[in-house]
């Protein structure tokens, strides 16, 4: 099929339809307006001669082709809606809307703003497609009426460069145009036009379509808005996430190092804030407590009830309690922290105390894992201790047991985030891989730092699903 501007019946039937285009709208209006009966019987006369000859145009210059004949028949049911369809109609609730008017002709341009504008929306107009492009990148729209046939650009490749810009992509476009090749239609549509009107127009169509591009355009607006509110929601969220880590690892106690024990530990919180925390601290000139906790899930809450619980074991306030016994210090803690006054939060912990003079340390675990004591001769003992959970029965007891600690043991506590990690082959490390790494690295001198860099590896990524925190107590030679 040729173009529709190189089809010369095709031309004729655009050429004779524009003119015929402007009478009936014109004419229509008018016919609104008109309060004279005199007045209003001669616009019905002229409405009706210009219909009369607009089907002799879709009539006799037809070349009779089954997609003409289709799309003439779509444009006949069109112009033959009953006038008190369009009046029944209510005012678009999109008044104020800015629309954009894209056509060569200046009558056709006229035409169609004044009748946009009788529905309350702010009209522009632009003369061709480069002028249209300018506008649109001068004036958010929210609606182009874009003629196909222009000069300098036509409307598909309008059409096209709206498409390909991002920030005007969205922009919905109905096609305006006289020319009655089902061709040009699917070019437009498939280019990503919304809809598509035929001249001669019809009101009642003109402002149903209308609405329901603003209406459509409206939906995806209140999209965009709720996805940009939950990216700044969530922006806002791991800003709160990356304050509370903040304030967990200032309250986190400096690494420490004497004769009789130095200290080092690495605190890695996962992109959802974990609730770990941990802390030590000399009781006396001779017992040395030492301690890490886990709260159950992750945000904010999690990481106030790991400080909370933190604080109150370094400031020693727990009523009732003998912080050199670790079985009294979890009793009391479980008193303290029950479930159902902590939005159904609980927590583990491993705590423990150093006896400096004696070389030997007691602990007791409240649903933790075990610590991993690793000796100067290569064997390892895992200081494991039965209990539950912190906060789940109130009068709770736990048991504390105890180890001898010698001159160049190393004890490991850690959370359960820095060993439950996905492998690259998909299977999740346990407690005795684990407790293999941390003795290859120990081996070579490693330093908490130096887990971490290994887990990475072992993970293939660098990031972790839960909180990383790893505590590693070197003990000296000399006793206290």
């Amino acid at each position: 099929m040729a173009a529709p501007h190189d089809d010369p019946l095709a031309k004729l039937r655009h050429d004779l339809r524009t003119p015929l285009n402007q009478i009936i709208g014109y004419g229509e209006m008018l016919l609104e307006d008109a309060q004279d009966e005199a007045q209003r019987g001669d616009l019905q006369r002229i409405l009706a001669a210009s219909n009369h000859l607009l089907e002799q145009v879709n009539t006799r210059l037809m070349p009779g082709g089954v997609a003409d004949q289709a799309f003439h028949s779509a444009g006949k049911a069109e112009a033959t809606l009953p006038q008190a369809e369009e009046e029944a109609l209510a005012p678009s609730r999109f008044a104020g809307a800015r629309l954009l008017v894209v056509d060569d002709k200046e009558s056709n341009r006229d035409l169609l703003a004044r009748r946009l504008e009788r529905e309350g929306y702010l009209v522009a107009t632009a003369f061709d497609g480069v002028d249209a492009l300018e506008k649109l990148q001068a004036t958010e729209f929210d609606l182009v009426l874009l003629d196909i046939m222009m000069p300098r650009l036509d409307g598909h490749g309008v059409l096209l460069e709206l498409k390909s810009d991002e920030r005007l992509r969205h922009t919905p476009v109905i096609m305006v145009s006289a020319l009655d090749e089902l061709s040009s239609v699917v070019r437009c549509i498939t280019a990503g036009a919304e809809d598509y009107l035929p001249k001669p127009f019809n009101p009642t169509l003109l402002r149903a379509r209308v609405g329901a591009c603003l209406e459509k355009k409206s939906l995806r607006d209140q999209e965009r808005r709720t996805y940009a509110a939950l990216v700044a929601s969530q922006a806002a969220l791991a800003a709160e996430l990356r304050d509370a880590a903040a304030y967990v690892e200032s309250l986190l106690p400096p690494r420490a190092s004497d004769e009789r024990v130095a200290i080092d530990w690495i605190y890695k919180p996962s992109t959802s804030l974990g609730g770990d925390a941990f802390g030590y601290h000399w009781l006396d000139e001779r017992h040395l407590a030492v301690y890490l906790l886990d709260v159950c899930g992750h945000g904010v809450g999690a990481a106030l009830l790991s400080t909370s619980a933190m604080n109150v074991i370094r400031s020693q306030t727990l009523p009732d309690t003998d912080f050199h016994a670790p079985g009294s210090v979890l009793a009391g803690l479980n008193r303290a922290f029950q479930m159902e006054s902590q939005n159904e939060m609980y927590f583990t912990i491993w705590y423990g105390v150093y006896d400096a003079h004696e070389r030997a340390i007691r602990y007791a675990s409240g649903g933790h894992h075990a610590g991993l004591l690793l000796l100067a001769d290569g064997s390892q003992l895992q200081l494991e201790a039965q209990g539950p959970i912190i906060g789940l029965l109130p009068e709770t007891s736990y048991h504390a047991e105890s180890s001898a600690v010698p001159a160049g043991a190393k004890l490991h506590i850690f959370s359960d985030g820095v060993y439950e990690v996905r492998l690259q082959d998909g299977y999740v490390m346990d407690y005795d891989q684990f407790a293999g790494v941390v003795a290859g690295v120990a081996s070579r001198g490693g330093r908490p730092r130096d887990i971490h860099a290994t887990m990475q590896k072992v993970q293939g990524r660098e990031e972790f699903e839960d909180d990383f925190s790893l505590l590693q107590l070197s003990f000296g030679d000399r006793a206290s």
